[in-house]
């Protein structure tokens, strides 16, 4: 079965997380991904714990899945010679350095641009390529603060939280596929390449609606209110007998018939909890109330009442327990692939459940500097003797 990107090649100049889980995507779905890295290092992901048995960063594995690794010393002339000759063989490029980085490389968009017009050229970083802070440095964490996510997680009583490792960097990476997606698109109508500007910063702001929506409707600052939403209630996490349910209600139908539930019919008719303005005044009282009934369950018992009602309800399962969840491993979201050096790892399966043309995420990550003689010899037609060369003078 062909895949939707297929016979679309992409150069892949990332590293760590961002880049590399946008590349990922894009592999997935069937394009070729020509990875660069350093010679001699590579990705600084590849000894980045947690470290597989074989040694290995399972990062590094997780986000480089099926890609094809080559070394090129990008800091030498004719590494960046040899780059710019790759550029012409590409419909894609993706990078994640630090703005201006590929510009001193001779390696930026206007400069590649003239010898590939067609080129779709991608760049993710923190806070973009233009703006008061785009020469920033930022990972992850910076990210979050600097995109208002961190300081509407966590508890009153407590400091800003990360919303988990990792997030604004998934989101970039997200933003970037869609993009180059779309980018495809336009060319495949016009002919024409373009340029794309992902920011961490901007992807992180633009999906955290429950801070800056309720800015905007309460007039006012949002404060951090744990696991609760700002502007809905109730919507919480709430102890059972073994654990923890999360409980979520949004229409006035969902409220009703979950107050009916609980036996509590006579909310429904208090004016204190009608409305949702009104529920959110008295969010410690209805907390109490949902408490009381939750309490009295198992989590089962809860999940399996609200579901019956058609509620939305959960419960809050560990890692471990999601590891052999029957949903997820029905939808091949756990495979396993076969690494050269670390053996059978288990990793995540591919989201992309598309009828025709799905996602396939069972490859293994490749050691560096696989694919040297293939790419070398037969993208760019080198000949055994001159990659020989290039690997005595350390340039690949």
């Amino acid at each position: 079965m062909g895949k939707a990107l297929e016979n679309i090649r992409v150069l892949d100049f990332t590293r760590m997380f961002a880049g590399p889980f946008c590349t990922m995507l894009l592999g997935q779905l069937g394009a070729e991904i020509i990875k660069i890295e350093f010679q001699g290092s590579g990705d600084a992901s590849r000894t980045l714990p947690p470290l597989t048995e074989g040694g290995e960063g399972y990062a590094f594995v997780v986000y480089n899945r099926g890609k094809k690794s080559i070394t090129l010393d990008l800091s030498t002339a004719e590494g960046q010679e040899i780059a710019r000759e790759l550029a012409k063989k590409v419909d894609v490029l993706v990078e994640n350095f630090a703005p201006g980085v590929m510009d001193r490389l001779g390696l930026g968009y206007e400069k590649i641009s003239e010898i590939n017009p067609k080129l779709i050229y991608a760049s993710v970083s923190g806070f973009g390529q233009t703006g008061p802070y785009s020469s920033r440095p930022a990972y992850d964490p910076i990210a979050q603060a600097m995109g208002g996510l961190m300081s509407i997680t966590g508890f009153p009583d407590n400091p800003p939280t990360l919303a988990g490792l990792g997030t604004a960097d998934y989101l970039g990476g997200l933003y970037a596929t869609v993009s180059i997606l779309a980018a495809l698109r336009y060319r495949d109508r016009t002919g024409e390449g373009q340029e794309i500007d992902i920011s961490l910063q901007d992807s992180t702001w633009a999906t955290t609606p429950s801070g800056f929506l309720p800015f905007y409707y309460l007039e006012g600052e949002v404060q951090r209110v744990g696991n609760a939403h700002p502007t809905v209630v109730p919507w919480d996490t709430y102890l059972a007998k073994d654990g923890y349910v999360f409980i979520a209600t949004i229409t006035v139908g969902q409220w009703e018939n979950f107050a009916k539930l609980m036996g509590r019919e006579d909310l429904i008719r208090d004016p204190a909890s009608t409305t949702l303005r009104e529920r959110m005044k008295h969010r410690s009282e209805i907390d109490a109330i949902v408490s009381e009934w939750t309490k009295k369950r198992t989590m089962a018992e809860i999940v399996q009442e609200m579901s019956d009602a058609h509620l939305p309800c959960s419960p809050v399962p560990t890692i471990g327990m999601l590891a052999n969840d029957p949903q997820l491993l029905s939808r091949e979201m756990i495979v396993e692939i076969e690494q050269l050096i670390s053996g059978k790892l288990k990793v995540t399966g591919s989201v992309f459940k598309l009828s025709k043309t799905p996602g396939d995420a069972a490859f293994p990550a490749p050691f560096l500097g696989q694919h040297n003689h293939e790419v070398y010899a037969e993208i760019l037609n080198y000949s055994q003797e001159r990659i020989s060369e290039l690997m005595k003078e350390g340039i690949i």
